[in-house]
């Protein structure tokens, strides 16, 4: 379901596009809450710290790929504002093909250099050990975070907003798995941290490859055919130009959170 934006009443067109946007952002801060309150109810005070500092790394970290996806989106939006398929296809391309790249380097950074960042963090002795443990398991979920947030902002940029809330409503159904696996992970495997941060990867990947695959299955048109797969330094540019900038933005205040959780 694709929504004109130039048609019709402006103030209805705004709410119903935005609307899903607002309820699929909440449900996505759904999955640490849930893992902060089963793990503060059922680990203690030490092991809910341990998640709580280690979500505001992850927050980081997610907040990069969102600015990349979100600046992406806005060139995606052009293309089709112009009707130019043929560059649509090539900047999806292309996009998905950065992303996917810095996802990689983003995965190999933080588990190359996990210690030198927790320290740099000045994570306190007591809780080092299980903060490590959980970011060990919740880094394997950024490659969910990448699929879900790029074929998100394609999408919102066709003026569908409400088909990746319907996969974040698969995150009612994901963030409904995410409380259940939650509890059977560390209330009755007694996993630990390790089983909260089990639980929200299965979970974020149920939302990314759902979403993908609708996207493959139902919005081919907005995909590249092989044929497509072509190298174009101007439209790289262009996906720089404007994600590099919603990069930065999305990821400035939430290094200084960072920062701040340093001081601390």
């Amino acid at each position: 379901m694709y929504r004109d934006l130039t048609r019709g009443s402006i103030t209805k067109s705004l709410l119903l596009f935005a609307l899903p946007m607002i309820a699929g952002n909440l449900l996505q801060q759904f999955y640490n809450i849930a893992d902060t309150l089963i793990v503060g109810q059922a680990l203690g005070k030490n092991a809910l710290a341990a998640v709580g500092s280690a979500y505001t790394l992850m927050t980081f970290l997610t907040s990069i790929l969102l600015g990349l996806s979100m600046g992406s989106g806005a060139l995606f939006s052009i293309y089709l504002g112009k009707g130019d398929r043929s560059s649509l296809h090539s900047a999806v391309a292309h996009a998905f093909g950065l992303i996917f790249l810095v996802t990689v380097l983003l995965n190999l950074a933080v588990y190359l250099f996990l210690d030198p960042i927790l320290r740099f963090l000045q994570i306190p002795t007591e809780l080092y050990s299980s903060m490590r443990e959980y970011l060990v398991l919740i880094f394997a979920g950024i490659a969910a975070t990448f699929l879900y947030n790029f074929f998100a902002c394609l999408l919102r940029a066709a003026g569908n907003s409400a088909v990746p809330l319907l996969f974040l409503g698969t995150a009612a159904i994901s963030a409904i798995m995410n409380i259940v696996l939650d509890l059977v992970f560390v209330l009755v495997f007694h996993w630990g941290v390790a089983g909260a941060a089990i639980a929200t990867v299965f979970s974020q990947y149920v939302s990314g490859i759902g979403l993908t695959l609708y996207s493959f299955a139902r919005c081919r048109d907005l995909l590249p055919s092989r044929k497509e797969l072509r190298w174009n330094p101007k439209i790289l540019r262009e996906i720089c130009d404007l994600s590099l900038l919603t990069c930065a933005q999305q990821s400035a205040m939430n290094f200084g959170i960072l920062l701040v959780q340093r001081l601390g």
